[in-house]
Formats: structure tokens, sequence, C-alpha cells
């Protein structure tokens, strides 16, 4: 197979080919999470030999386009990254006072209590091999859960990297498809057996709560493509920020 710029083939390169495998490894991490509420794979076992693998194969490509390849799919990888945690940030930002609402006196104002972070120690849980359903978490089962949690928002930043190619002009490719893809994952989540396996009542109040979050991290995820958009044509280097 042909090589582009560079020295490594094409189909390792940030062509149609390369993108479609980007987007393949990087959405190991909601399969992770899918795979165990469709029965098909527990977690542990899926983070273990699917998850983790892929991962160090997806950041391990990357660095090796910087070294042999034209750079751009580094870029890529590294500026869907740091959006999809920049969204991921902005989307926790949003839940906190619902989180807290009781603690921090809010709830006199209207800002209804919500458990949005329920889930989290349970992805730890289950990732460790543990019940998922316990009378109090380990520090383990909670750093390991958040640290799922982030995966997921970085993941999906990849995935859209991969999706739209570059980011281009002065929008940076459109933030608007950004949101879309958040607010499809939310809807995809919504369909899903999610709440029901995690015991989280399915509530007009907890879908808005839900699907703002989500517009949230789809405009961070956007904001930041958009602001980045010139970097994909610099050749050599990532955005300063990576």
């Amino acid at each position: 197979m042909s090589a582009g710029p560079g020295s490594l083939p094409r189909f390792m390169q940030w062509s149609p080919a390369g993108r479609g495998l980007v987007f393949v490894l990087a959405a190991a991490s909601i399969w992770c999470l899918l795979a165990e509420m469709y029965r098909l794979c527990d977690m542990r076992t899926f983070t273990l030999w699917i998850l983790v693998p892929a991962t160090v194969v997806l950041y391990g490509w990357a660095a090796l386009d910087r070294v042999r390849g034209d750079g751009r799919l580094f870029r890529a990888v590294m500026i869907g990254t740091i959006g999809g945690l920049i969204g991921a940030a902005a989307y926790d930002l949003f839940r906190l006072p619902f989180v807290f609402s009781r603690a921090w006196g809010l709830e006199a104002a209207g800002v209804p209590q919500m458990p949005l972070f329920k889930v989290f120690p349970r992805f730890g849980a289950l990732i460790l091999g543990q019940p998922v359903e316990q009378a109090s978490y380990s520090l383990a089962a909670q750093l390991i859960g958040w640290g799922y949690h982030l995966s997921n928002g970085a993941t999906f930043g990849v995935m859209f990297a991969a999706v739209i190619g570059e980011a281009r002009g002065r929008h940076g490719g459109g933030w608007l498809w950004a949101v879309l893809m958040a607010v499809g994952i939310e809807a995809c989540l919504l369909l899903s057996p999610y709440t029901g396996f995690f015991g989280i009542p399915m509530t007009p109040r907890f879908v808005a709560v839900t699907l703002t979050a989500h517009v949230i991290f789809g405009v961070g995820l956007g904001v930041w493509f958009a602001w980045q958009s010139r970097a994909w044509a610099a050749p050599g280097r990532v955005a300063a920020a990576a």
C-alpha cells in the first residue's frame, strides 16, 4: 500500500481509512459501558482486554504519526482529546448545583437535589469486578469511575474529530455539529437500559437537566474546535494548548 506524506502507509494517516480506525479505537470507551448494559461482556473484561489495548494503540499511533507521519492524525487526536475533556468539564460544572443543591442552600431557589454523579463509583465498581450496588464505595472505585467518565469525554472528542475530518475556516467545522453529536449521545443513552441499569428515575426533570448538560458539552467541544481550527494546517506541531 502506497504511503503519502511522511513514511507511514496511507491507512495509518489522516485518510478516510485512518479516520475510520481512529473512530473505532476511540469508541471502545463508550462500548465498554454498552457491552455491560446489554450483557455482551462485563466491564472488567472489556476494560482489560479491549479498552486498555485500544487506548494504547490509539495514542501510540498518534505519537508515531507525530514522529514518522505528517502530524495531522496526531493533531486531530490531541485536539479531540482536549476538546472532549473541556466539554466534560463544562458538562460536570453545569451539574454541580443540582448535585449539591441541598448542601449549598439552593433548593429554596428552585434548584432540585439530583444524584447526577451517582453512576461514577458504580462505573468503578464494575471495572473492578465488584457489585454495582454497594453501601459504601472504595476510593479506588471512585477514582476509576471518574477516570472512566473522563475517558468517555476525551474519546467523544476524538470520535468527533474523526467524523468531521478537519476543522477548517472561521467556524472550525461547525460547533453546531458538536452539539448535535452530544444530543445524539444523550438520546441513545436514554433509549438504552442506562437509567434502569443504574436505578435512575426517568423523570422529565432528569431528561431536561441531562439534555441541557449534553448541549453544554457539545458547545464546549465545538468552541474548542473552532478556536483550534488553524492548528490542523500547522505542520509539525499540535495546538499550543496541547
